[in-house]
């Protein structure tokens, strides 16, 4: 679990350098504490998907396993390789299935609240940029980032977890219908892990410290 506050809006913050925000500034803050909140529920949501896929794939070895000794036991031919799910894994898979994708949607609907914070954090810099008067304001609001920065950082987040949702769809898909062990614990990792939303804490963590929610 990434540790930090629970809820950084509603913790003891560390004063930017400016005592008076503005709405801006203060738009920005609220942004960042946004996404390390949104951040915190989807390695929560994470880790409850992975306790799901695990128990989906540990029937499924078992599964794998009994068809093995069956098929050793009745002398069929070493080709044949089809997978039969016995009828009393059936209901609990059903079950599971629909709960691993109760998460996924879960995960979607952190994705697109990621999605709403980049659009207001691209409408502020487009304020920014129009008040500046030369369309490209670089003041910072708060310690060395200027406001384009921010939704560089936010776009690139959205990204990141957007293919992490798409990545995660096909993981499903595929461990359903996995036919060997070794892919069923290769899928386990990959969810675990999540290859596309890499450095995604550190980005999160910089943003902290750049609106005064951590201490520098």
């Amino acid at each position: 679990m990434w540790p930090g506050p629970k809820d950084v809006k509603n913790s003891g913050m560390v004063t930017p350098k400016r005592t008076i925000l503005s709405v801006s500034a203060r738009k920005i803050k609220d942004n960042a504490a946004d996404w390390h909140n949104v951040l915190s529920k989807w390695e929560t949501l994470n880790n409850t998907g992975f306790s799901v896929a695990t128990k989906i794939g540990n029937i499924k070895i078992t599964a794998l396993t009994e068809d093995k000794v069956e098929l050793e036991c009745n002398s069929i031919a070493s080709g044949f390789h089809s997978q039969k799910v016995h009828p009393k894994y059936i209901q609990k898979l059903e079950m599971l299935c629909k709960e691993l994708h109760k998460t996924l949607e879960n995960l979607a609907k952190l994705q697109a609240k990621m999605e709403k914070s980049t659009s207001t954090t691209k409408e502020i810099c487009n304020l920014e940029n129009y008040h500046s008067g030369n369309g490209n304001c670089q003041t910072p609001l708060f310690h060395t980032w200027p406001t384009t920065y921010f939704y560089e950082v936010s776009l690139k987040l959205s990204e990141m977890y957007k293919k992490e949702i798409l990545f995660k769809c096909i993981i499903v898909e595929e461990l359903t219908h996995a036919k060997n062990q070794n892919l069923i614990l290769s899928y386990l990792s990959m969810w675990l892990y999540q290859p596309y939303a890499e450095n995604s804490r550190l980005d999160v963590e910089s943003m902290l410290l750049e609106t005064g929610h951590q201490a520098l």
